[in-house]
């Protein structure tokens, strides 16, 4: 008789991928891929990669590693993915980060996670000449910022993000993780 196996819960965020047409990674799919890897209790959101599922407990590198290789074997293309323990996800999402931001319909509010902790160079918060963009705050491996599209658009705002914390990143709209979190 083999022991109880614990599991732990996760949530990836699979960057680029069902963008402009470009890197299509149907959700049944990738859901397929995560049975293949042992992972239980799959459950995706959306349709840009945000997948909440059940591991034996390791750490994130390495399950991240894990996802990246089978996937690009399985579609050919690489498939940058940041995991993250279900907990950092709900202690962010309860720390309320936004507090205070006047939110219009012009106002997006971003999670940004990267792969490794990495120093930023700016003094936060930062504010873009043009008042556009701030970096509120860097958490760990988590970037707080929001965008005002009255005043610009996303593209400069993310390549501010990579040109200051590096190409490993992938950022959600405030709306995916609430989104996330009622799927817990």
């Amino acid at each position: 008789m083999t022991a109880p196996t614990h599991t732990k819960k996760y949530i990836a965020f699979l960057r680029g991928i069902n963008v402009g047409g470009h890197h299509k990674l149907p959700m049944a799919a990738l859901k397929t891929v995560f049975k293949t890897l042992g992972y239980t209790d799959i459950v995706t959101v959306l349709n840009s990669g945000n997948a909440i599922f059940k591991a034996t407990p390791k750490k994130v590198e390495d399950i991240e590693k894990e996802i990246e290789k089978t996937l690009k074997a399985t579609f050919g293309f690489p498939i940058p993915t940041c995991v993250r323990d279900v907990a950092q996800i709900q202690d962010l999402y309860e720390s309320n980060p936004f507090e205070g931001i006047e939110v219009t319909k012009e106002t997006r509010l971003y999670i940004s996670f990267l792969k490794e902790q990495r120093t930023a160079v700016l003094a936060l918060p930062w504010i873009s000449l043009d008042k556009s963009y701030q970096i509120l705050e860097a958490r760990d491996t988590s970037i707080i910022s929001v965008l005002d599209l009255a005043i610009a658009q996303t593209p400069k705002a993310m390549g501010i993000l990579e040109a200051t914390y590096g190409k490993n990143i992938t950022t959600r709209n405030w709306k995916t993780i609430e989104r996330i979190i009622k799927k817990l």
